[in-house]
């Protein structure tokens, strides 16, 4: 039976793609977004689809998240304040939004007994770069005075709420945690480093690698990551537990740089810029960051199915199509405008 889901930044990277997809199937989506980081753009490809709904609007708004949830049957939460350069940036704003936006949505799928899935992070493991890391290995953090480690703080805030009001209140709640999911209609804002490399190789200007570039990440297509998603939410036994989502394809940021300058034939070089020059000073970063998936594995039988190269295939046509339309003038047709996308809330 088709069910409602609300989305909370589902204008967003991943929460236009899971709308697309839930549509697709026959879902109802209801869309909030504030608009910060997502983008109305992002849900061209659902626009008028009469199971969809965009609203504009603030996790922050409580009297508007509680109405949105009352008519909703899932809860899907995305909403919050992402990338490594606006957490170093604005620490506090990262804070509070990430932590306050999260109690009010789950308070009100609490209220209205919906399930819901909190979408977290790998930064919950902090610095701990031992092998595939598993949803119970250890958080190693660094000072609290480091503006990295609040982000991390926040998050592991939110699966708290949403573990305790599970085994206190009996909220049908699930954690996700995300390992550097890449694609289309990904901003290169706020530091996100594939995105970014891309656009600096398509302008031929020098890619630059923060620390010594020593440092791995895993990096997962979108569409792999919302199949898992999908997956999770109709699986009544994810119902109180955590799971890993990413890939085990590992790759150093440096090996990455060269990586995408022969995927785009670029003339670029790579600049390698310390931290301390990059963010503020102690700055601190993961050296290895790789997750271990076999708990999502054997509950839903998901592995991914896209690599990295098919993620900077996917990553230099987009980019490449942005060029070409700064270039010419984008003379396609435009995109949805808020007044034809948004829904106001019901008195």
């Amino acid at each position: 039976m088709p069910q409602t889901y609300l989305i909370t930044g589902g204008s967003g990277f991943i929460g236009s793609h899971l709308t697309e997809v839930l549509a697709a199937r026959g879902d109802h989506v209801v869309a909030l977004d504030n608009l910060t980081t997502g983008r109305l753009q992002n849900l061209d490809a659902v626009g008028g689809h009469p199971n969809v709904r965009f609203v504009q609007g603030s996790v922050l708004d409580e009297l508007m998240v509680d109405e949105l949830v009352h008519q909703c049957d899932v809860v899907v939460h995305l909403a919050a304040a992402v990338g490594v350069k606006l957490i170093v940036e604005q620490p506090l704003r990262c804070f509070t939004t990430n932590i306050r936006g999260s109690e009010i949505v789950i308070e009100s799928a609490h209220r209205y007994r919906r399930k819901i899935l909190v979408a977290s992070t790998s930064e919950i493991y902090g610095k701990n770069g031992s092998g595939p890391l598993s949803e119970t290995a250890d958080r190693i953090l660094g000072s609290p005075s480091v503006a990295r480690w609040a982000y991390s703080t926040a998050k592991a805030v939110d699966e708290i709420l949403a573990f305790t009001y599970h085994r206190e209140r009996g909220l049908p709640s699930l954690v996700v945690r995300l390992f550097n999911t890449v694609g289309p209609r990904q901003s290169p804002a706020y530091g996100m480093v594939i995105p970014r490399l891309v656009r600096q190789a398509l302008a031929g200007a020098p890619l630059t690698v923060f620390g010594d570039g020593s440092q791995t990440r895993c990096f997962a297509h979108v569409s792999d990551v919302v199949d898992a998603l999908v997956r999770l939410l109709d699986e009544p036994a994810a119902i109180g537990e955590a799971f890993n989502i990413g890939s085990s394809e590992e790759i150093s940021i440096l090996d990455l740089a060269h990586r995408i300058i022969d995927a785009t034939k670029s003339t670029s070089t790579v600049d390698v810029i310390p931290y301390e020059k990059a963010y503020e000073a102690g700055f601190e970063d993961m050296f290895r960051r790789v997750p271990d998936t076999t708990k999502l594995r054997e509950l839903t039988g998901w592995t991914p199915t896209r690599s990295l190269e098919d993620i900077l295939r996917d990553t230099i046509a987009e980019a490449s199509t942005e060029r070409v339309a700064a270039d010419v003038g984008d003379t396609a047709e435009p995109g949805l405008s808020v007044s034809e996308l948004v829904t106001p809330i019901d008195p």
